[in-house]
């Protein structure tokens, strides 16, 4: 767990660096935690009890609709944060499901002692507030992609970001991502040089 712990300390610091004391605190109320592949860990209809942190496998939260239609909204992979953060953080029912696509393995920790520290040490407050900033700036940027963009460009944008995910993710889920038909998005991945 040791080099897992180092892994999360890592992305910490790239999104706020913590004091000692804060991150020796912060790094105990993480738990190892696997799930196999295609396993639901939070469904639609719960509560997320834990932040994840990624350090094996890929995973996506998507939304499916009266009509059992998907809509992938996210992909994590290591070394990320998972789960249904809205549903963490607000303490509401989920309207998302958070499933691996992968055998996963992850680091978690249970929102009730992340809310205490939050409550009682500013420097972790401001790095999760950071943290979370940075993923809804990222959300925003890609609502105008999928809104404005050609699949064309939804498709270079998605490379410019994440260049290695075509080897991650099966391209059924990056087409339904981008909101690109799957024919359409084998043309793409046969059309642009990577």
């Amino acid at each position: 767990m040791q080099d897992e712990l180092r892994l999360l300390q890592k992305l910490i610091e790239s999104v706020r660096p913590l004091n000692m004391d804060d991150r020796n605190v912060f790094s105990c109320i993480w738990k190892p935690y696997s799930a196999g592949r295609k396993e639901v860990i939070t469904a639609a209809g719960e509560t997320e009890h834990y932040l994840y942190f990624v350090t094996k496998g890929i995973q996506r939260v998507y939304y499916l609709d009266d009509q059992n239609r998907e809509a992938t909204l996210a992909f994590m992979y290591p070394p990320s944060f998972g789960g249904v953060v809205d549903s963490l953080l607000l303490g509401q029912v989920s309207r998302y499901y958070y499933e691996t696509l992968t055998p996963s393995e992850f680091l978690r920790a249970p929102v009730q002692e992340l809310q205490t520290l939050m409550a009682e040490r500013p420097g972790i407050a401001d790095m999760v507030r950071l943290g979370v900033t940075q993923t809804l700036s990222g959300i925003l940027e890609r609502l105008v992609e999928v809104q404005c963009f050609s699949s064309e460009d939804k498709f270079r944008n998605l490379l410019r970001r994440s260049p290695h995910i075509l080897q991650l993710v099966p391209h059924k889920y990056l087409a339904n991502y981008l909101g690109i038909d799957a024919t359409n998005f084998s043309k793409l991945v046969n059309k642009i040089k990577i």
